[in-house]
């Protein structure tokens, strides 16, 4: 294991010089930015934007205010952009483990103070594997937001990381990330190829595994928000990994202790009140949940709570209680999430989620 963070350290500090060096798109797939986020984007330094690997865009709605920690970090992109939108009176975190990435990230914070018209700087970087997020110097239970972007596959303990996540965040926080996911897992002699892990591939994890995973560590209910399939253009690559079919995934995971394992029905509802700045007519939960402004729209008990105990609270008018149960939400299933897509579709294909209320 100690191999493979060694080589993963290489691999994004001396190998890959920007993100033209890739050898695959697993790590940079095309992304639809908004209209504000473009906008953020064009003033992110050049040096910054050049070394930015992702798969997705790890950027919710309402980051204001919020204390964000960015997992794998590396040269301060998605760092920056969350700087930008939690303002002066939110702060940033970003933990990488790789010097040149670090370096690149820290050179560049004068700058980006100055570009957004901030009094002071409100983002730093620190040095760390996100494997071992309890060494660092960031309290339990303080955290608003956790993001990631296309680096939990590296890690070689996955657990640890949710678990640890799951520590850091304040109950109602959330951790919102984008990664690389596969329909079956991958033997070790395929995953540990140096090219194959560090083009996020070998380390993808298997969906129902990350799954487990997930609730293990606290995070019961994940939703997907948004799912793709990665097709792998490297004749070499795509020969060695013949059967695998690979997913541009973007989860998020509430801190919410009370939530079911499945989608439970209270009789309850919820009414989107348009009060989201950047979502005035409707607001996306994730990909089985969309609220239209003003309409009425029945939820299980878990998305009911994942609205009324996080800071969309007040976005929304809430229609029922947990005094009566009457049985499975209706459409209730526990299918693979993805299991419309494949690695042959081309890019934007429709994803399927893994709610069903």
């Amino acid at each position: 294991m100690e191999n493979i963070k060694e080589s993963v350290q290489e691999y994004y500090g001396k190998e890959l010089k920007s993100s033209a060096d890739l050898k695959t798109n697993a790590c940079c797939t095309n992304v639809e930015y908004p209209d504000k986020i473009k906008k953020i984007l064009s003033q992110v330094h050049d040096e910054v934007m050049s070394k930015y690997y992702g798969c997705g865009l790890t950027i919710p709605n309402e980051l204001e205010g919020l204390k964000v920690l960015d997992l794998g970090s590396g040269s301060g992109r998605d760092c920056y952009l969350a700087s930008s939108l939690v303002g002066e009176n939110g702060y940033v975190i970003g933990v990488d483990m790789t010097d040149e990435q670090l370096e690149v990230a820290n050179r560049h914070i004068d700058y980006h103070t100055e570009k957004f018209g901030f009094k002071k700087a409100n983002v730093e970087f620190k040095k760390g594997s996100i494997e071992a997020l309890d060494e660092l110097d960031i309290a339990d239970n303080s955290l608003d937001l956790i993001i990631s972007n296309c680096v939990i596959n590296l890690s070689t303990d996955k657990p640890k990381v949710l678990k640890d996540c799951y520590n850091k965040l304040k109950e109602g926080g959330e951790m919102y990330f984008s990664d690389v996911y596969v329909n079956r897992r991958i033997p070790n002699e395929l995953a540990s190829d140096p090219v194959i892990y560090g083009e996020c591939l070998g380390g993808a994890l298997y969906w129902n595994d990350f799954l487990d995973f997930s609730i293990k560590a606290g995070f019961t209910d994940p939703r997907v928000v948004e799912a793709e399939a990665i097709t792998i253009e490297n004749p070499a690559l795509q020969e060695k990994l013949e059967g695998y079919e690979f997913y541009s995934v973007t989860y998020r995971l509430f801190k919410i202790p009370r939530l079911e394992k499945d989608c439970e029905d209270y009789g309850q509802a919820v009414i989107y009140k348009g009060s989201m700045a950047d979502s005035p007519n409707y607001f996306k939960m994730d990909d089985g949940h969309v609220f239209e402004k003003g309409k009425v729209h029945p939820v299980c008990g878990n998305s009911y709570l994942m609205l009324e105990q996080t800071r969309f609270k007040d976005h929304f008018e809430f229609i029922g209680s947990f005094d009566n149960h009457f049985g499975i939400f209706p459409g209730c299933g526990t299918s693979n999430p993805f299991e419309s897509l494949h690695s042959e579709a081309p890019s934007g294909a429709a994803s399927t989620g893994s709610s069903c209320c």
